[in-house]
């Protein structure tokens, strides 16, 4: 972390220019006209002030290159010579790391196999790049999704039988070659119980290796890393009369769930990123075709259903989706089930339909990518508005029909975790169905509540049930990320979501308090502010950190945020630790969430007060003005705490019920007294300095 300067890791990827004390240059995360991408040598970190993306240098490389922060350590290692000490593994560990990078090494032997058999033999090049160029592809695209062919050649081989025999049989080309290459079955073959092996061969019942892609035009899977995991196999033109199934995929294994993978992720990721917008399509000829038509942030989901493993990785890169669909519209209410789950993760989710039933490959093969471009940026429709008028259609002039047509509506809407969101689709809805607002509205909330409670009612069956192979591991993901409406928000009134409450506002008002300590730990944290004593009567100094932690404690307080919590819990637990400096060590932890928040406190441009806008150094006792500053915020963050209780008492006072439970209502008034004498204690300590 040291050795990794964050402008020559940037730099390998964006041309920055000098602006003050700063870089600045265009952003490589989204599409980005004037730079926006700010680099702090001072604090080696940087971020875009348009979409929120940066991070010390292990952060932005998996940002930039999607990978995880051992990967990143490892790129870093190697861009500045450093030699890495793996710890020590055990032999178990050892052995499940070594079985599974064999099977990307033997992946990544097919796939050059594959390519070689394509582009430098006479079947490869008369069969197999005859039919990819038949079909339009250029050259490049060919070689730009590493495409191959499987020759449906075998090779006689001599073996011996249990009994010691000799015999002879015929093993597939490609088995037979990656034999003699000294790669072993069984990482050939594939142990479906295990999911060790790649599956690339098949044993069968004499004992032989044929090839599983045999005769087929071969489309490799990468991870978005880069790493082959999978093949995909076509069978050609030619033969398929009498195939039921015309594609054939690599079997499940400990690197390859086809369920978790998208074709075309690793080559669309910048593009994705770039353009803050991914399409997603069936096939990978329709990826490939959008490529050709200069159309490059396309994935495809393999023409199985999509998963919220898919989804995921989609939106590591992007908020915004656009489906495009080849099929008529009773196949896109088919699809609801996908457009839901993706709605239920945030996605910002548009549809696309093509014309004539055509899907993306044979559209572009019929226009030239201009007019494909065209096409694609004029025909976006935004996905409940499509569907809102999409059964409207269905329902005119019958009122059962338009009842669970509203019903259909709202149930999609209810999915989306966003409130805003939410509520701006409730006004667009009641708009379309001339309807009045607040009657939809309330519908959404009870949905929205009704999909929450049965979320707690599934984790409860979940934790109840007792564990068996096949009791589902997790809370599915239907709901996931769903919170009922605001508590103090009646659900038969539930009618404008755009208003915040004010247990909202007062929430977040204590947020900013604890913001506003968090802060001054990551700026001043590791310096001593003043002496207590311990428990021999010896003066011992403290720190801004220490002092906070034991405030907090006293009160029998703590942070309601959870990154607040863990950033001053890391910071007492390290604060003795030799060299220690807050704001160095948060920026460079191993968490992006903590860095990004780090960094947005420490360079917040509204500081803390105008009497301490000097850098963070050790000040002499007289002009020490740390003390009263961090007495100041705490009593601040604990009036806000009180305020937040008083308000409470005060709304269950109004309750009529509470009259009529003498022995509570005694206690909440004995409560409430409590707190105001709290209140009228840190009026008075507001100002004064309590530390020695």
């Amino acid at each position: 972390m040291d050795a990794a300067n964050i402008v020559d890791v940037v730099s390998d990827f964006v041309t920055l220019k000098r602006a003050g004390a700063n870089l600045k240059g265009l952003c490589p995360f989204h599409d980005d006209r004037t730079p926006s991408f700010i680099v702090s040598p001072a604090k080696n970190y940087c971020k875009c002030f348009a979409c929120g993306k940066g991070g010390n240098p292990v952060g932005f490389i998996m940002e930039h290159e999607q990978i995880s922060y051992p990967e990143a350590l490892r790129y870093l290692a190697k861009k500045y010579g450093i030699t890495i000490e793996e710890k020590e593994l055990t032999q178990e560990e050892v052995q499940r790391q070594d079985e599974r990078e064999s099977m990307f090494i033997v992946n990544q032997w097919a796939n050059e196999w594959f390519q070689h058999q394509l582009n430098d033999t006479p079947d490869g090049k008369a069969i197999g790049l005859a039919y990819f160029r038949g079909r339009g592809f250029r050259d490049d695209i060919i070689k730009k999704f590493q495409l191959g062919f499987c020759p449906d050649r075998s090779v006689e081989v001599e073996q011996t039988d249990e009994e010691g025999h000799p015999r002879r049989l015929r093993m597939g080309a490609m088995s037979y070659d990656a034999l003699k290459d000294g790669y072993q079955e069984k990482f050939l073959t594939n142990n479906s119980e295990t999911g060790m092996g790649t599956g690339l061969s098949i044993k069968n019942d004499k004992g032989a290796l044929r090839d599983r892609f045999w005769g087929r035009v071969i489309f490799p899977i990468f991870t978005m890393s880069g790493k082959v995991v999978g093949f995909g196999g076509r069978v050609l033109d030619a033969a398929t009369k009498g195939v039921n199934v015309k594609y054939q995929n690599s079997p499940e294994s400990v690197i390859y769930s086809k369920k978790k993978e998208l074709y075309g992720l690793f080559q669309a990721k910048q593009a994705i990123r770039k353009q803050d917008l991914c399409f997603l399509v069936e096939g990978y000829t329709d990826v490939m075709a959008m490529h050709q038509s200069g159309i490059e942030n396309v994935v495809a989901s393999s023409g199985t259903a999509l998963t919220d493993d898919q989804i995921r990785l989609i939106h590591r890169l992007t908020d915004n989706i656009t489906v495009i669909y080849d099929g008529d519209a009773a196949g896109i209410k088919a699809s609801q089930r996908g457009i839901d789950m993706l709605l239920a993760q945030g996605m910002n989710v548009r549809l696309l339909l093509l014309p004539d039933g055509d899907d993306p490959d044979s559209f572009a093969r019929k226009h030239n990518a201009s007019d494909f471009q065209k096409y694609l940026a004029e025909h976006q429709v935004d996905f409940i508005k499509f569907k809102t008028n999409l059964l409207m259609e269905e329902a005119q002039g019958d009122p059962n029909k338009k009842s669970q047509l509203i019903n259909n509506i709202v149930e999609t809407i209810a999915v989306i975790p966003n409130e805003i969101t939410r509520a701006v689709y409730v006004q667009e809805t009641a708009a379309t169905m001339q309807m009045q607002e607040r009657l939809i509205a309330s519908a959404v909330a009870k949905q929205v509540q009704a999909n929450y409670e049965e979320t707690l009612k599934q984790r409860e069956r979940i934790q109840q049930a007792p564990i068996s192979p096949d009791a589902p591991k997790e809370i599915p993901d239907s709901h996931e990320g769903l919170t009922p409406p605001p508590s103090d928000t009646p659900i038969e009134g539930y009618t404008a979501p755009l208003v915040q409450s004010n247990r909202d506002r007062d929430q977040q008002r204590l947020q900013n308090k604890e913001a506003e300590l968090v802060r001054l730990v990551l700026r001043y944290g590791e310096q001593i502010i003043g002496n207590l004593p311990d428990e021999q009567g010896q003066d011992q100094p403290i720190s801004v950190i220490e002092y906070i932690a034991a405030s907090l404690i006293q009160d029998e307080l703590t942070l309601a945020t959870p990154i607040h919590k863990t950033i001053l819990d890391l910071a007492v637990e390290h604060v003795h630790d030799e060299g220690f400096m807050a704001e160095k060590f948060f920026l460079n932890y191993p968490d992006p969430e903590i860095n990004a928040l780090t960094f947005d406190l420490v360079t917040d441009k509204e500081q803390l007060s105008r009497m301490h806008q000097k850098q963070s150094t050790q000040y002499t006792e007289k002009e020490n003005p740390l003390p009263s500053m961090t007495e100041h915020i705490l009593t601040d963050y604990k009036i806000e705490i009180v305020n937040k209780e008083s308000k409470q008492i005060l709304r269950e006072l109004q309750d009529p019920d509470l009259m009529k439970d003498a022995q509570r209502y005694l206690q909440v008034m004995t409560r409430y007294k409590e707190i105001k004498e709290i209140q009228k204690k840190l009026s008075q300590q507001q100002g004064g300095r309590a530390i020695v």
